[in-house]
């Protein structure tokens, strides 16, 4: 394995590196992918690891994901060096190694996301290169749409209903739910460049260069509505108060956005009654209670 890694990097950067492994397993992995830390003794680098047996197609997308963030050179990610495939079918990405620390500017972290979200698809359409994961859940992309609120209907709620049963309700309770979701979805916005997956364990801190700077990371890479990304972080914390006035300096949220974040929330949460079960379906009723009374 360390072959084919080392002859990965080493074709990606043309030059000769040897890999080893080493301590330090960098940040957590997501989807069912192990994570180890790597270095290459001549030159003293360290570079991060993610590899999962049969992880071909979820991390070929996270390396296509995290190099879509990283080719706008605005915030701060983990640069994508190599993506490759060792023995009995052991996919692995690697990237630059981070030195993270413990806290830094959410102003600076919400500035540099409106940043991001200023990149627009090159199609001007809502979708993806590849179809991807949220979580271990599979995420679908593809086909681009040209209209928001059908990109959501098709490839977010509808989605994500199949998976749960419809969340145990009747099908005209899901006409009604997916009828009022395309009207609260109607305000046209610009296709940008999302993390797709924005909770606190994905953005923290590192020293770069000698300065501290924002880092986001394990992304759910789409071009969407940027108001899914600000509504996630009001899930499970972990963003300040700081932060939302460096996004808003950067670029405002329009009128409406509180109404569309229980929309874009709805789907996260159905989410993680796919992958963990539990009380998530009743939260999950509360907010289709929600969005039914808007």
């Amino acid at each position: 394995m360390m072959e084919a890694m080392s002859e990965a990097v080493s074709k990606s950067l043309g030059k000769t590196v040897t890999l080893e492994p080493t301590s330090g397993g960098g940040y957590s992995g997501g989807g069912g992918a192990s994570t180890s830390a790597l270095i290459d003794p001549e030159t003293n680098t360290k570079y991060f690891c993610k590899s999962a047996g049969g992880g071909h197609d979820m991390l070929k997308a996270e390396y296509l994901g995290v190099k879509e963030m990283s080719d706008t050179h605005t915030i701060q990610v983990p640069t994508p060096i190599a993506f490759g495939e060792g023995p009995n079918n052991v996919a692995f990405v690697v990237f630059e190694y981070l030195d993270f620390c413990g806290g830094g500017s959410q102003y600076e972290l919400g500035v540099q996301l409106a940043k991001m979200h200023k990149c627009f698809s090159a199609n001007g359409k809502f979708g993806f290169h590849v179809d991807n994961t949220i979580g271990a859940t599979p995420q679908p992309n593809l086909p681009w749409m040209d209209d928001w609120a059908d990109f959501w209907d098709t490839h977010r709620l509808g989605h994500m209903l199949k998976l749960t049963g419809d969340a145990g309700m009747s099908k005209a309770a899901v006409e009604k739910l997916r009828e009022k979701t395309r009207e609260l979805l109607s305000h046209k916005p610009e296709p940008s460049l999302l993390h797709g997956d924005l909770w606190g364990g994905n953005k923290s801190f590192a020293r770069v260069d000698a300065k501290v700077v924002p880092i986001i990371f394990d992304p759910a890479t789409y071009y969407g509505d940027r108001e899914a990304d600000i509504a996630m972080t009001y899930l499970f914390g972990g963003f300040g108060a700081d932060f939302y006035k460096g996004y808003e300096s950067e670029w405002p949220l329009p009128e409406g956005h509180e109404k569309r974040k229980t929309v874009y929330n709805l789907y996260h949460i159905l989410n993680h009654d796919v992958l963990f079960g539990g009380m998530y379906l009743n939260q999950a009723r509360g907010m289709i209670d929600s969005i039914m009374r808007y």
